[in-house]
């Protein structure tokens, strides 16, 4: 994809536009061919790459879970079982160190969580060119389409939209929580009279307010922490990529300082990439306790 067609911000814009699908302003639906027609689109638009890739890594986890677990025996587990085995106990015991009420969801959450974000962030690893590169081909030589107009992100983390989807999961899940474990009296309470509170009647009203802003404020942050972390650490990452990827247009020199600046990059993101689906799947845990708790 790196063509000589396309200057240096032509060829950085292009790895980070997404396939989008969405109705043109002149009403006919269809691909955008860039990013200005991607903008009118509108809030309808579907970013197709990202929603292909992340069914495309579910599908994958769940195959390989499953046949894991058909795979399950009363012996010493070996190889890929093996892993599978010490990943889940992983997890379970994370959930267990966090998590103190009592919930069937929370474990299969968390390990859902942290495998499926596990598997799009390693999607990070692969050469930035390779996948949009195959994809070009394939469009222009079967369905004659101009390489240029064709998109492919297959990092979906490192698209705000699939972070902050996540996101809003978990939010509806601890509001969910919150009104059934407390009731929607107790939920209200703890919205409002928390942090200040007072014996006498007066201030407790005039702290209500107060406490409603400060706790709404907290309660709201949630999500948007939450997926503009995986978000801007995933998205950084692949903007790293996709410069040292430009350095193998400059001659062997620069093609040589590329390979050595992206396998030691390549080595530091492993470290990212699972930190990150960690974080992601410890505060959903976090967040789903505070909502089972009774202040």
């Amino acid at each position: 994809m790196a063509s000589e067609e396309l200057t240096t911000t032509g060829y950085i814009k292009h790895h980070l536009q997404n396939l989008t699908f969405g109705q043109h302003p002149n009403g006919s639906w269809g691909f955008a061919h860039n990013a200005q027609e991607a903008r009118e689109m509108g809030f309808w638009a579907i970013h197709v790459d990202t929603m292909l890739w992340s069914v495309v890594l579910g599908v994958l986890f769940i195959w390989l879970f499953s046949k894991a677990a058909r795979r399950a025996t009363a012996d010493t587990p070996s190889g890929f079982l093996n892993f599978v085995e010490w990943v889940v106990e992983f997890i379970d015991d994370n959930v267990r160190g966090s998590f103190s009420g009592r919930n069937d969801l929370i474990a299969p959450l968390a390990l859902t969580l942290f495998v499926w974000i596990l598997l799009m962030n390693c999607m990070d690893l692969v050469p930035v060119d390779w996948i949009p590169w195959t994809t070009q081909m394939i469009m222009h030589h079967i369905f004659g389409v101009d390489p240029h107009h064709v998109y492919m992100k297959v990092v979906p983390t490192t698209d705000v939209n699939a972070t902050f989807g996540m996101s809003l999961g978990v939010f509806v899940l601890t509001i969910y929580y919150s009104l059934k474990i407390k009731g929607p009296v107790g939920f209200a309470s703890e919205l409002t009279m928390q942090p200040f509170s007072a014996t006498n009647p007066v201030l407790k009203i005039l702290f209500i307010p107060v406490n409603l802003f400060l706790e709404g404020i907290g309660l709201l942050s949630k999500p948007i922490s939450l997926s503009l972390r995986l978000f801007g650490n995933l998205f950084a990452g692949e903007m790293i990529f996709i410069l040292i990827a430009l350095l193998f247009s400059g001659g062997l020199f620069w093609g040589l300082m590329g390979g050595v600046l992206q396998l030691g990059w390549a080595i530091f993101h492993i470290l990212i990439v699972l930190l990150q689906a960690f974080i992601f799947m410890t505060l959903t845990v976090v967040y789903l306790e505070m909502a089972h708790s009774e202040h």
